[in-house]
């Protein structure tokens, strides 16, 4: 069974591989440590972790953008920068955990979740979970756009 709950600055040392193995830049591993301390503590930011037979198997990191400089908040926007899953407990449900746990931190802040995904890594597991990407200017990267507003 996966559960999601928030990371904590003591998930560093299973989440710095996860970091690396989605890609991360040339600044030093404390570098890195250090933004993901200042973003633990900033309340605009959701970094969620997903966790399997008791270890990190996952996370999310979303960013809650604020409000419209012309609408307030009637279009609030929440960005999914990240979602992984270690490659051994794909397909498993820690994905669609991770994504239904950004989805309920975003619906009770913003309007909509916004995010891109590769089209041949990370696209199809979105499209699994029904929803679809717009062509944007990055032809790799479809936008997916969620509207949170309750039907």
């Amino acid at each position: 069974m996966t559960s999601v709950r928030a990371l904590t600055a003591a998930d560093w040392p299973a989440l710095w591989p996860m970091l690396c193995d989605m890609g991360v830049g040339d600044e030093p591993a404390a570098a890195h440590r250090e933004r993901f301390g200042r973003l633990l503590a900033d309340p605009r930011w959701a970094l969620l972790g997903a966790v399997a037979a008791g270890r990190l198997a996952g996370y999310a990191a979303a960013q809650d953008l604020g409000p419209h400089l012309r609408s307030g908040d009637a279009h609030r926007t929440a960005r999914l920068h990240d979602l992984y899953v270690d490659p051994r407990r794909r397909r498993h449900g820690v994905g669609r955990a991770l994504f239904d746990a950004v989805s309920r931190w975003a619906t009770v802040r913003c309007r909509h979740l916004e995010w891109q995904a590769h089209r041949e890594r990370a696209a199809p597991f979105y499209e699994r979970l029904g929803h679809v990407g717009d062509p944007c200017p990055q032809p790799d990267y479809p936008t997916f756009l969620l509207d949170l507003e309750p039907r």
